[in-house]
C-alpha cells in the first residue's frame, strides 16, 4: 500500500496540491475556487481537531523560529495589532496543459511567464503581535519547546530519507540549507528571469521603515510578531485587538524578483508585506484560526464544574489570600475580588454595563512599596494579561497611549492602550508630583479618563478620530481620591498589620486562575421577585439620601451581581443583595 504523498506537519503544501488536483479531476473549474475551499482546509480541520493533530503542531515563538523549517505547519497565538488590507495574487495558473495553485504560498514552485492563463484571487493581510502584557506563566515552557524541536528534527530527518526514494513530484518542501530540485529552486527561477506570480502579488518581505516591524518586547525579553495571510474568511470574523490562534504554513524568507512591467500593466498595488523585514517578521499562511479567551491561556487547569459549593471553597481561599496581602483589610479585599471579576457584559448608549473600576486610596510611597508591590505581583500571578502604568507628569507628557495611523508607512502605530479584551491595568498614582502637562499630557489624561468611564479608546487617524470599544479592568492606587481617574468605587485602604508576601501552592494558583476566568463569564439574571425588592430598596435609599445618583444605584446593582457570581450563582438571591448593601455601607462609613 502506497502512503500519502504529503505530511500534514512537515509538508502541508502537499495536501493543498493533492486536494487541488483531485478537485480538478472531478471536473471542477479553477475559476470556481475563488474565495472557496476545494477540500484542503476541511482536510486540515479533520487532522487538527478530529484526529488530535493540533497538539503535534509546534508554536511559533522566538525559541522555536530558528528550528522550524520553512513550509512546515505551525501555530501562532497573538493579537491583531493592524489590518493591512487585502492583496491580489495569482491563485491558479495553467502550466502547459496542467493547472497549478499558489494558494497558501508566496513563491510558485514552478516557473511561469506572464502570458499564462491565470486566476487572480484575493487574501487579507494581518499584522499580529504577542498579546500585550501577557504574563510568563501563560507561556509555553522551555521544556515543551525543546521537546517540540527534537520531534521536528526527527521527523524531518525521516522525511528526507524517504524523499530520496520518491519521485520529484512528491518532493519534500522542508529542505533547509540544501538545494531544492532544479524545477523548484526559486533562486534559479530568479536567475532565469521567470518571476513567480506569487512573488509579484504576495511575495516575501523586505526592509520596512516602521519601528514596529521588528521584534517587539515581551515579558521575558524579545517576542515575535507575525504577518498572517487569511483566505476565504468573512471580514466580520476578525477584528482589531482580538486574540487568535492561527494554524498555517510558515513560509521561508524569500527575496522574490518582481517584474515591474508585469505588475504595473496589470494594475495591482504593492504588496503590503513588503514593508516588513523578512529576517524579523515571519509570514504565516493560515488554514484555520480560532478566537481565544483568557481560559485558553490557562495551564494545567483543574477539571472543576462551576458548581456553587466548589466555587465557594475556591472563593474563600482567594479572599483569604487577598486579605493577607492587603494587611488584613477585609473591606479592601472584598472590593478587590469584585473588581477582578468585573467585565463589560452589555452597552446601553454610552454606558458600559458591568465594569467596576477601583481606586484604593491612602497609599503612601512607603505602603506602596509593601502592599502595592504585593498586590501587583498577585494580580500578575492570577490574570493572563496585566499592565502597570506609573502615572507621572513625564510619563503623561511623553508616552503614546492611543494608537495612531502613520500614512507614510500606511501602518497603525500601536499605543499603550491598544489592549485585548480582559486586560488588567494598575495605575500607580503615588508617583505623581506637581508639574505642567503639555498638549500630549492633556490628551493622554483624557484618554485614560475615557477608558475608565466609557471603556473606549480613541484611535488617531490624523484626519478623524475613531472610538474603539474596550473591556479593561482599571485599578488605581493613590494617596487621596484620584482627580484624574474617577473610579466607580473609592475605598480608603486601612491595613492593620505588616505582612510579608506569603507563598502559594501551584494547585491553589491554578484553581484561582480558573475561578477568575470562568466565574466572570457565567450568565446572570435577576428574578422578578428580587427585582421588586431591589427597586423598593433603591427608592428608600433615595428618600433617605438625596445626594445618591443613578450612578450609585448602577454600582449597587453591579456589586450585587458580582457578589452573586463570586459564589457561582447565576441569579441574584436576596442574601447576596443584602451583602452588597452591607459592603456599600461599610465603604461609605470608611469614607467619612
Amino acid at each position: 500500500m502506497v502512503g500519502l504523498p504529503y505530511d500534514f506537519l512537515v509538508n502541508p503544501l502537499g495536501a493543498v496540491r493533492s486536494t487541488f488536483e483531485k478537485a480538478l479531476a472531478s471536473g471542477s473549474d479553477p475559476a470556481s475556487f475563488d474565495g472557496k475551499d476545494w477540500g484542503a482546509v476541511d482536510l486540515f480541520r479533520q487532522f487538527l481537531f478530529d484526529q488530535g493533530g493540533l497538539s503535534q503542531v509546534p508554536f511559533l515563538t522566538p525559541a522555536t523560529v530558528r528550528w522550524i523549517q520553512p513550509n512546515a505547519l505551525v501555530r501562532f497565538r497573538g493579537m491583531i495589532q493592524d489590518m493591512l488590507g487585502n492583496e491580489f495574487y495569482v491563485g491558479a495558473y495553467e502550466d502547459g496543459s496542467k493547472w497549478r495553485t499558489n494558494k497558501f504560498m508566496d513563491v510558485s514552485q514552478f516557473p511561469m511567464n506572464s502570458s499564462a492563463d491565470m486566476r487572480i484571487w484575493e487574501r487579507r493581510l494581518l499584522y499580529c503581535v504577542p498579546v500585550p502584557g501577557q504574563n510568563a506563566w501563560t507561556e509555553i515552557s522551555s521544556e515543551a519547546v525543546a521537546n517540540h524541536c527534537m520531534d521536528w528534527a526527527s521527523r524531518q530527518r525521516e522525511k528526507r530519507r524517504r524523499s530520496d526514494n520518491e519521485p520529484t513530484e512528491c518532493f519534500d518542501m522542508t529542505a533547509s540549507g540544501d538545494e531544492l530540485p532544479d524545477s523548484l529552486n526559486t533562486k534559479k527561477m530568479r536567475d532565469d528571469q521567470h518571476p513567480s506570480p506569487a512573488s509579484e502579488f504576495g511575495g516575501g518581505v523586505t526592509e520596512g521603515t516602521s519601528s514596529s516591524t521588528g521584534v517587539v518586547s515581551g515579558p521575558n525579553g524579545n517576542a515575535l510578531p507575525c504577518l498572517v495571510k487569511i483566505y476565504d474568511s468573512p471580514e466580520s470574523d476578525l477584528k482589531l485587538n482580538d486574540v487568535f490562534e492561527f494554524v498555517g504554513v510558515l513560509t521561508s524568507n524569500q527575496e522574490p524578483h518582481v517584474d515591474k512591467d508585469f505588475e504595473l500593466s496589470n494594475g495591482f498595488c504593492e504588496d503590503p508585506s513588503l514593508q516588513f523585514r523578512s529576517d524579523k517578521v515571519p509570514l504565516l499562511h493560515c488554514f484555520v484560526y480560532r478566537k481565544l479567551t483568557a481560559q485558553d491561556f490557562l495551564k494545567n487547569s483543574p477539571t472543576i464544574e462551576p458548581k456553587p459549593h466548589l466555587i465557594r471553597e475556591i472563593r474563600e481561599g482567594l479572599l483569604r489570600h487577598l486579605t493577607a496581602i492587603l494587611g488584613n483589610d477585609d473591606i479592601a479585599a472584598h472590593f478587590t475580588l469584585l473588581h477582578l471579576l468585573s467585565r463589560v457584559h452589555a452597552r446601553v448608549d454610552t454606558i458600559a454595563v458591568g465594569k467596576l473600576s477601583l481606586n484604593l486610596t491612602s497609599f503612601s510611597k512607603e505602603t506602596m512599596s509593601i502592599y502595592g508591590n504585593q498586590l501587583s505581583v498577585t494580580v500578575k500571578d492570577l490574570l493572563p494579561f496585566t499592565h502597570c502604568i506609573p502615572l507621572t507628569v513625564e510619563y503623561l507628557n511623553s508616552t503614546s497611549l492611543a494608537p495612531r495611523k502613520d500614512y507614510d508607512t500606511n501602518r497603525l502605530t500601536t499605543g499603550v492602550l491598544q489592549l485585548p479584551e480582559g486586560s488588567h491595568v494598575i495605575v500607580d498614582e503615588t508617583k505623581l508630583e506637581a508639574g505642567t502637562l503639555n498638549s500630549v499630557g492633556v490628551e493622554n489624561t483624557r484618554l485614560l479618563k475615557d477608558l475608565m468611564q466609557l471603556q473606549k479608546v480613541e484611535y488617531d487617524f490624523k484626519y478623524y478620530k475613531m472610538e474603539m470599544a474596550a473591556d479593561v479592568q482599571l485599578l488605581i492606587l493613590s494617596e487621596g481620591k484620584s482627580n484624574i481617574l474617577p473610579a466607580d468605587v473609592v475605598v480608603p485602604f486601612h491595613p492593620s498589620v505588616v505582612t510579608s508576601f506569603e507563598s502559594v501552592t501551584a494547585e491553589a494558583l491554578e484553581a484561582w486562575r480558573w475561578y477568575l476566568t470562568t466565574v466572570r463569564l457565567l450568565p446572570h439574571t435577576i428574578e422578578l421577585e428580587i427585582q421588586k425588592v431591589v427597586e423598593n430598596d433603591l427608592v428608600a435609599a433615595r428618600q433617605a439620601d438625596r445626594s445618591l445618583s443613578p450612578n450609585d444605584f448602577s454600582r449597587w446593582l453591579t456589586m450585587g451581581r458580582l457578589i452573586s457570581l463570586s459564589f457561582g450563582e447565576t441569579s441574584l438571591p436576596l442574601e447576596h443583595w443584602e451583602m452588597a448593601k452591607e459592603l456599600e455601607k461599610l465603604r461609605r462609613e470608611r469614607l467619612k
